[in-house]
This record gives C-alpha cells, sequence and structure tokens, in this order.
C-alpha cells in the first residue's frame, strides 16, 4: 500500500506547478537559486557535528528557514545550502510550528513501513517513491545547545528521516528503487522530468486509466 505524503507545500517538481500568484513563483525562484542542486559533491558528503552555538549558527538556521518558506518546501538541510554542519529545519503542515533541529540522531524506527512519494528541492522536476519507517524518534539539540528528543509520525517522520539522510549525504535517489532511480537519472540527463505517476499512464488507446491526482509528493 502505498501512503502519499498529504500537503499543499508539497508542489511537486515534476513538471507541474501548481497556480500561483507571479509574487510568490518570483519568491520561489530566488530561494531555490540558493539550494545545491543534485551534481554537486557536497550533496554526497557527511556533515560535521555542530560544536559552537551562537550568532552564526542562528543564522544560518534563518536562512534555512527563509529558503524553505519561500521555496515552498517541508524541509531543509544545511547541506543543500553548502554548509556542512548537521543542522535541519522543517515544517511539516501549515498547522505546525517551523522548527530547527542540531545534531540530529535517530534514536529510534518504528518496524511499520509506508512508501510515499517524495521530491526534493535539490533535485528539480524529480521525485520517486521511498519507502520508510511510518514511526520515529530522533534526539538532537535546540539552538541553545538544550536536548531536545521528537516523537514523529507520518509525513513528519519522513521528512526528519530525508533531512537526517542529506546530512550523511544520502538522496532519495539512493533509496528508490532500481527502476525508478534509473528513470530519474535519465531524466536529469535530459533535463526532463520524473514522477512515479507517469509510469500509470497508459499509452495511447491503452485504457482510460489514470494517476491519482491527489498524490503529491512531499519536497524537502
Amino acid at each position: 500500500m502505498t501512503d502519499h505524503a498529504d500537503t499543499e507545500v508539497a508542489e511537486q517538481e515534476t513538471g507541474e506547478v501548481p497556480a500561483l500568484d507571479p509574487e510568490l513563483l518570483e519568491r520561489r525562484d530566488a530561494a531555490l537559486a540558493h539550494v545545491v542542486k543534485f551534481g554537486d559533491p557536497v550533496l554526497k558528503s557527511r556533515a560535521s557535528e555542530v560544536v559552537e552555538f551562537g550568532d552564526s549558527l542562528r543564522g544560518d538556521v534563518e536562512r534555512m528557514l527563509h529558503v524553505m518558506h519561500d521555496g515552498m518546501g517541508v524541509g531543509l538541510a544545511a547541506t543543500q545550502l553548502g554548509i556542512l554542519r548537521r543542522v535541519l529545519v522543517f515544517q511539516a503542515g501549515s498547522e505546525s510550528l517551523p522548527s530547527a533541529l542540531v545534531n540530529p540522531e535517530i534514536a529510534w524506527l518504528s518496524e511499520e513501513l509506508a512508501v510515499a512519494e517524495e521530491g526534493c528541492l535539490s533535485i528539480p522536476r524529480i521525485s520517486v517513491d521511498v519507502e520508510r519507517p511510518l514511526h520515529a524518534r530522533v534526539d538532537g539539540l535546540d539552538l541553545e545547545g538544550e536536548p531536545v528528543s521528537l516523537e514523529a509520525s507520518g509525513l513528519e517522520a519522513r521528512v526528519l528521516q530525508h533531512e537526517i539522510d542529506h546530512l550523511d549525504g544520502i538522496l532519495i535517489l539512493d533509496r528508490t528503487v532500481r527502476e525508478q532511480r534509473r528513470e530519474a537519472l535519465r531524466a536529469l540527463r535530459e533535463g526532463g522530468s520524473y514522477s512515479p505517476a507517469t509510469e500509470l499512464e497508459p499509452a495511447e488507446g491503452e485504457g482510460d486509466a489514470e494517476p491519482d491526482a491527489s498524490a503529491t509528493p512531499a519536497e524537502a
């Protein structure tokens, strides 16, 4: 069974951007211009633990939150801005507050798994199916260096795992099935787009099945 991330900010870089006013689109494009894109070696590098807390760290987090918000993502890792420090920000849904986590570590993952379509701000116009534990506990520090422990489920658990992967140099292309990875890489080489939903589209004259239009990938 496929568990599709349900969020209004999961605007799928899969070729179709939801209708937005020109000002929002301009802000989105400006924000994404700061995001490191696929092919940059920093995305395959493991970030270093934060050992100093202060204005520099708070400045990085403020910038990350700005890019995440204007880029319409649900999460962002410091490495996506070329900062090799173990910091992430996330906001899994409009009802949640934007949050930051320093030196995050996965303390526990559930045996229950779910597959959902994920996009990535660093891999534009690409989304793939990724299987992840449905529930997670993540430990880390806040911006003052105080211990924090988060119990997360569903989309929030998925976003946290996605961002921690970024801090370890792991991308969604490393987590998906071989066939989708191959097709996504082909699309990247050709400058096109890819989504698992496109695989469900029948050839002309071969039936009338349509992909689930409500399925939208979370981008982080």
